[in-house]
């Protein structure tokens, strides 16, 4: 749009003199183009321009798992090889037949060439391809997983520039904090919910999960299937979280997504070491409010055999009061306390067993040990 504008006016009307002078006029732009963006760009919302500013990070993760399915004895002569069914014309059962099966989960790319996802979305594959959002598909190789927080670190076959995402703080979060789930879902790019923080440090054991080790930010933004692995969003655009699982059944609409501080540190130990160290003493903990006191107690609900736990003289329903020099209020500030100690090393737990208080040392092990025992 084009507006006339008068640089200067000088109307003189001097009749004596018979002098009228005209203006002169000058038609340009009425808006600055470069204010024209800028005033475009705020009239975008705030889910617009954290989409925009974290979208092109978001990649489609396709996973392949090659199946065998022959039910033949070894001395079968049946049992060829493929090239040679094919010579010979055999036709063999369907169900018998090798297949290929094939899932779809979505990831983001946090620093050169290295994407963050779940560990179940690429958990079994034989081939990871990762689709980039200019429509590029490259081969993905497996840096590390570890099932016990659910998280993967790929490496993309390729040279970028890549477009990465900003991470923020997840323990800045608070609840009633807005919340953007970005995920591919069946490939479908950028797929966008809203919705709010709804609780923080969500134990997993309350879901009824016990083969994880998570505390889990929960949102009320739906996280549908494929959207695995993509990132959550503060209102900034930086990701505070991994989108992760959804409740089904009772309470369904509940999603919940493992905040990024802990998912940088468990990609950090992925990278340079391959592997991720959980230090554990072998019990498990409950809850439960004291009518005397109004706080919470956490009492020891089992005891796994023969671990550090039992070995140091810890017995069930014993309450923790203080680990190391922590006063013990949530099961999260054990997990937190064993879990700064480290492995190998002796830390103090004092506990009350029924009006007796009573003082151990115990040396925390890696949880896979326990597993072994």
């Amino acid at each position: 749009m084009k507006s006339c504008i008068h640089k200067k006016l000088i109307v003189s009307s001097v009749i004596s003199m018979g002098i009228l002078s005209t203006p002169k006029v000058i038609c340009g732009p009425l808006i600055n183009p470069r204010f024209k963006e800028v005033n475009e760009y705020s009239k975008k919302s705030f889910i617009t321009k954290a989409v925009e500013k974290t979208g092109p990070s978001v990649v489609t993760i396709e996973t392949q798992k090659f199946v065998k399915k022959r039910k033949f004895s070894n001395n079968s002569q049946i049992f060829l090889d493929p090239y040679f069914e094919r010579f010979f014309g055999l036709d063999l059962p369907k169900e018998n037949q090798p297949s290929i099966e094939q899932s779809q989960g979505s990831g983001f790319i946090f620093a050169d060439g290295l994407v963050m996802t779940n560990a179940h979305v690429i958990q079994g594959s034989d081939k990871v391809i990762v689709g980039l959002t200019n429509g590029k598909k490259l081969k993905g190789q497996l840096i590390g997983q570890d099932f016990f927080t659910d998280l993967a670190v790929l490496k993309i076959a390729g040279k970028g520039p890549w477009p990465k995402a900003k991470l923020g703080d997840s323990t800045k979060v608070k609840v009633g904090d807005w919340a953007i789930a970005v995920g591919n879902p069946f490939g479908l790019e950028n797929t966008v919910t809203l919705g709010i923080i709804s609780n923080l440090k969500r134990n997993v054991a309350q879901l009824g999960i016990y083969d994880k080790k998570l505390e889990l930010i929960q949102t009320d933004a739906a996280i549908n299937p494929g959207n695995s692995g993509g990132p959550l969003l503060n209102s900034n655009g930086e990701v505070i979280g991994i989108n992760t699982l959804i409740r089904s059944g009772p309470g369904a609409g509940l999603s919940f997504a493992i905040p990024i501080n802990k998912a940088k540190e468990i990609a950090d130990q992925l990278i340079n070491k391959g592997k991720v160290i959980h230090p554990m003493i072998g019990i498990s903990l409950i809850e439960k409010s004291s009518s005397e006191s109004n706080l919470n107690q956490v009492i020891v609900g089992y005891v796994v055999p023969n671990s550090p736990a039992e070995k140091s003289g810890i017995m069930k329903n014993d309450i923790i009061i203080k680990v190391g020099s922590k006063d013990i209020e949530t099961s999260s500030d054990v997990i937190s306390q064993i879990s700064q100690n480290g492995i190998n090393k002796k830390i103090n737990i004092l506990l009350k067993r029924r009006n007796k208080f009573i003082k151990l040392k115990v040396i925390p092990t890696d949880i896979t040990n326990l597993q072994n025992k």
